[in-house]
């Protein structure tokens, strides 16, 4: 096992060469066609499109008689701009929706390419041998013409992309606007899908007509997970294609029984996976950790106000709270509340002594602020909203965390600087 990885990572195989460039190219300019798939919104389409080329392949190689590398893409990328055709006339002539015409097309050229790629298999001819592995790919057929084919293909799929670029970023989100500054939508919408199918066409033999609309999407999600820009998501969903590649083909090198295209999609899910559940922002890792920090801000604003709130009533003065008086005003979790109070101690907010809890100078100021937002909005949802004033209350206590400096102080020149909320309740004056 240990001599399999040092002739895969020394690339002492021409053989492994070979595979290895091929899937990394094909796993690259993937990954950066999916990009305006994803955005456009035509992953369905994709998929369509990558089954329907089967029986471009078989009716190329029956034409022709051999697996030539060049006349079976020549097929693939016919069949695949046929089906877009019929896909888009069946839409625009409104004989079916959208989503049923990608399944017609899907269901009908992948059905054809079986009939025929069965009638292949029976004809006798040695030279389709093979030829079924457009089905799941079989990236160790990958030949040193099929490299430089895609080689060049890659080249000038990224060439067009890159001189296009712009136009292809404004028909992704707002065909209108990009036809009104003076862009030809019809022709760049063209020119988008014929690198769509052309990308597919050459990557069917190391991913197959099944999975090849994986390898299009994937790394384009895992890459929009990572950033927000455009340019910045191409790059990424770039190198997420290649480390596809790459992984898959060390997978299928060292365990030879494991085709390499199916390996290459799993890689690419496994990095979806990844991007989804870690990316800064947008990750379910960190999206949970922004809820529970707003959940920790929330308990301890609230703690805050309750302490206001109980030093309102006593007249203004401060007096000592034990756990139990402010459980018994507001039905809080006592381990909540014991949790939320040594944090305001941590921050200098609360004070503790025997026991007993008071507000310091600073908490003071920020409950303070609390009720005064908490107060403003209530005003508003009664004024602006016409909301009776014993219901607005849960609306601004779910806004009221939320609120920055600039939208209380706007808030406050649109109610007009007031001093009582809804339930003729003192507005406190802003804290400095």
């Amino acid at each position: 096992m240990a001599s399999d990885y040092t002739a895969f990572f020394l690339l002492q195989d021409p053989n492994v060469r070979l595979v290895l460039a091929g899937t990394i190219l094909i796993g690259i300019i993937a990954a950066i066609t999916g990009c305006f798939t994803f955005l456009r919104k035509r992953a369905l389409a994709g998929d369509a499109i990558s089954h329907s080329v089967l029986p471009g392949v078989c009716l190329a190689f029956l034409f022709y008689g051999e697996k030539n590398p060049l006349v079976l893409m020549s097929g693939a990328i016919a069949s695949g701009l046929l089906s877009l055709v019929l896909m888009e006339a069946v839409t625009r002539a409104r004989l079916a929706r959208p989503d049923t015409a990608i399944a017609l097309m899907l269901s009908v050229f992948f059905g054809a390419g079986i009939v025929l790629l069965t009638a292949i298999q029976h004809q006798g001819n040695a030279a389709q041998a093979g030829l079924d592995k457009f089905l799941l790919g079989k990236a160790a057929s990958i030949t040193r013409e099929d490299l430089q084919l895609i080689g060049l293909s890659a080249c000038i799929i990224v060439g067009l992309i890159a001189v296009f670029f712009r136009g292809f970023y404004l028909i992704s989100f707002d065909e209108d606007f990009a036809f009104s500054i003076g862009f030809r939508v019809k022709f760049l919408q063209f020119l988008l899908s014929v690198i769509t199918v052309w990308t597919i066409a050459i990557g069917i033999q190391s991913t197959g007509v099944v999975l090849m609309a994986a390898l299009l999407v994937t790394p384009a999600l895992s890459a929009r997970m990572w950033t927000d820009s455009v340019v910045r998501m191409v790059f990424i969903a770039g190198f997420f294609g290649a480390l596809s590649g790459y992984v898959g083909a060390f997978i299928s090198y060292t365990a030879p029984a494991l085709p390499t295209g199916p390996w290459i999609v799993v890689s690419a899910t496994l990095l979806a996976g990844i991007s989804l559940a870690f990316a800064p922002g947008k990750g379910l890792v960190s999206r949970w950790a922004v809820h529970q920090k707003n959940r920790r801000k929330s308990t301890d604003e609230n703690i805050l106000k309750l302490f206001y709130q109980l030093i309102e009533k006593s007249g203004g003065a401060q007096h000592g709270l034990l756990e139990e008086d402010l459980i018994n005003q507001r039905s809080f979790n006592l381990q909540t509340l014991r949790t939320g109070l040594k944090r305001l101690i941590r921050k200098g907010l609360v004070v503790q002594l025997a026991g007993v809890y008071s507000l310091s100078e600073a908490g003071m100021s920020a409950a303070t602020r609390v009720v005064r937002l908490h107060r403003l909005w209530e005003l508003y949802l009664q004024r602006y909203l016409h909301l009776e004033p014993d219901h607005v209350h849960d609306d601004a206590e779910a806004i009221e965390h939320v609120i920055t400096p600039e939208i209380e102080q706007m808030l406050a020149e649109e109610l007009g600087y007031p001093d009582k909320d809804p339930h003729q309740t003192n507005i406190p004056p802003e804290t400095l």
